[in-house]
């Protein structure tokens, strides 16, 4: 079957958008659609420069590895040794503080604190603890060798954030798992264990990291090499007790901010408290006074 000349025209410019990809489109729609009012001149046909290839989409670059993070981070991340078990902490300053959770802690009197690739651990002791946030802060009694974590903002922390937990699961020291912040502002009840009583966290950072035993109070950190949080506790399937997998909380890096001051200079935590009292209404009296009953509360 023959082509009309208008028909020739506008199947070359389909042609011409099919080869040269994106920018011919552009140009091969135009053609097509000054076909349909009317013959284009030859002219304009033939005399059109070729249009320039445009460039291809430059891609965002994809993150292969973590290494330089985890590089970054694992010397600001200990195993602590206690009599009852094993642990994770935070260094805090240079001074040899470090922050884990009281948990960790609970009620031992000595301490071991080691660095992943440093053979030989080094002793510490209690600086104190304050268990309504499962905090508490150790002090190496040589901090020679420890680096201080660069702690960041959590209150920008946002589900479907990357984030990485660094830690000593099952004593395997200096481990890392990743995973994506999965919600931010969760309240979740840890359970109570032989000296450390359960303690209600209001504002948790839920994470599909992997958090084991010896992961609590090692360090949940983002993809600047920042600490924003302390993981803590993993969920556990109501039924069974069996862990969750892929349900883990952390304490905010936010929530460190009035607590640890406190027990690295006085070893323990002030806080505010409002009393309230509760006295009884003659409401003969509010009566006689002309006074509803809601005035004299």
């Amino acid at each position: 079957m023959g082509l009309t000349e208008r028909g020739r025209r506008a199947w070359m410019a389909t042609a011409m958008a099919v080869v040269i990809g994106g920018g011919g489109v552009a140009i091969g729609a135009a053609a097509f659609g000054s076909s349909a009012t009317g013959p284009a001149p030859a002219a304009a046909a033939t005399s059109a420069p070729p249009p320039a290839s445009a460039p291809p989409p430059a891609s965002a670059p994809a993150l292969a590895s973590y290494a330089d993070v985890v590089r970054e981070v694992l010397p600001s991340v200990v195993l602590i040794r206690t009599p009852n078990g094993l642990g994770s902490g935070v260094v805090l300053d240079g001074k040899g503080n470090v922050v884990t959770n009281a948990h960790v802690a609970a009620d031992a009197a000595e301490f071991e604190v080691q660095v992943a690739g440093q053979a030989e651990p080094r002793p510490a002791k209690l600086v104190g603890t304050y268990r309504p946030d499962d905090l508490a802060v150790i002090r190496a009694d040589d901090p020679a060798g420890l680096t201080p974590a660069q702690f960041g903002d959590s209150s920008k922390a946002r589900a479907g954030d990357v984030v990485l937990a660094v830690g000593n699961p099952l004593g395997l020291s200096g481990s890392v798992t990743e995973g994506i912040i999965s919600a931010t502002g969760r309240a979740v009840t840890e359970p109570g264990a032989a000296g450390s009583p359960g303690v209600t966290l209001p504002d948790s950072i839920q994470t599909s990291a992997p958090i084991n035993p010896g992961n609590s109070g090692g360090a949940l950190v983002n993809t600047s090499g920042e600490v924003i949080g302390i993981p803590t506790l993993a969920a556990a399937s109501p039924q069974s007790g069996a862990q969750a997998q892929g349900i883990g909380f952390a304490i905010p890096a936010d929530a460190l901010k009035d607590v640890l001051p406190q027990l690295v200079s006085a070893g323990r935590v002030a806080r505010g408290r409002l009393g309230v009292a509760i006295q009884g209404v003659d409401l003969a009296l509010a009566k006689a006074l002309g006074r509803p009953v809601r005035e004299l509360f």
